[in-house]
């Protein structure tokens, strides 16, 4: 191994890598790690060194605080390489505010700027061979921050670790996504954390989307947890609605995550001459447009998949299937933006960032 200091990061390189014993052309979907992870810890009230060393385990106490009070909070990004392989991210700005308010609500500190982007960027500079371009190839990146302070008393931690790991990913293909519409759980409640991206967010969707996995969906749309009246989300991504040829989805709250594909497919649509209205959709709502035949479409959206066409939904028992359509507005717009994201189209809205 070798070290070295470069804009106060300190940099431990990996005497080996091991990125010719990995497939690209078959991966799963976050299962594979580059060389190197970012790391920095908060102490004594302040932060640390930051580090980027080879990737590895490391050890923990096992009355670290975050396995008994859960503060775990984390991001989801990618970064992009172009025919002239340059690698580029994606609207990295909303990502790091985004990591920041989860912080603050979780009682965690914030990680400065300089810090989250000067250690993102350098990462991705280190491994760029991990990077590959084309259509369809993406580096995912998931910055995330736990509690490790020690002892089991119920108080925030006063260590923490904030960390960037990186995954070479293809595209994200689910297959053919049926979901239940929810009746009576619920993702997150008014007053909670469901704006922020933290861990225990997700670990609550688990068992309801067993039992609906149980039942042949794949996912659960979310419904508000004081009346489940008004539609919210579809399983971890944010939801659109096209009933005739406008495009529907519900406004950001304490409830529902101001996802970054979500905004920015708004603004895309909205470019395209789309009307987009971003408003409560009623469930019931829903069903008499899919009994009509005014529903058209009804796709989530989020980093992972960028788009992810839903091909039917439940309810009370019963199954409405949704139309095919050959020229579908989810497809159309993933296209647009995983253009700009490949830097295969013009950023007119300047989204994309250099690395």
């Amino acid at each position: 191994m070798s070290t070295t200091q470069n804009k106060k990061i300190e940099i431990i390189k990996s005497a080996t890598s091991k990125i010719n014993e990995v497939d690209f052309e078959n991966l799963s979907f976050g299962a594979v790690f580059t060389d190197h992870l970012f790391e920095c810890d908060f102490k004594n009230g302040e932060w640390q060194t930051p580090t980027i060393k080879p990737y590895a385990p490391f050890l923990v106490d096992p009355s670290t605080r975050v396995f008994h009070y859960g503060q775990a909070i984390f991001e989801g990004m990618k970064a992009y390489k172009d025919e002239q392989d340059a690698i580029w991210l994606f609207r990295p700005d909303e990502n790091y505010n985004r990591f920041n308010k989860s912080a603050v609500r979780m009682a965690m500190p914030e990680v400065p700027e300089d810090i989250f982007m000067n250690g993102l960027k350098e990462l991705l500079k280190i491994d760029q061979a991990w990077v590959k371009k084309g259509n369809g190839n993406s580096m995912y990146i998931r910055p995330f921050m736990i509690g490790t302070g020690t002892g089991v008393i119920a108080n925030p931690s006063d260590n923490y670790k904030f960390m960037i790991i990186l995954s070479p990913v293809k595209s994200y293909y689910a297959g053919e996504v049926k979901v239940i519409v929810a009746e009576h759980y619920s993702r997150a409640a008014n007053g909670g954390i469901g704006a922020a991206k933290a861990a225990g967010n997700y670990a609550g969707q688990f068992y309801p989307t067993n039992l609906a996995n149980k039942e042949g969906f794949q996912q659960v749309i979310w419904t508000d947890d004081a009346t489940h009246t008004k539609l919210e989300e579809a399983g971890t991504m944010n939801v659109f609605f096209r009933i005739n040829d406008t495009l529907f989805t519900a406004p950001t709250s304490e409830r529902i995550l101001d996802g970054v594909t979500r905004k920015s497919l708004i603004e895309l649509a909205k470019k395209e001459k789309i009307n987009v209205e971003v408003r409560s959709v009623l469930v019931d709502e829903l069903v008499e447009a899919a009994n009509n035949g005014s529903l058209k479409e009804i796709f989530g959206a989020g980093t992972a998949a960028v788009i992810s066409p839903i091909v039917g939904f439940s309810y009370k028992d019963h199954y409405y299937e949704l139309p095919k359509l050959e020229n579908s507005m989810a497809a159309d717009l993933k296209l647009k933006l995983t253009n700009i994201q490949n830097k295969l189209a013009e950023d007119t809205f300047g989204w994309t960032v250099k690395v």
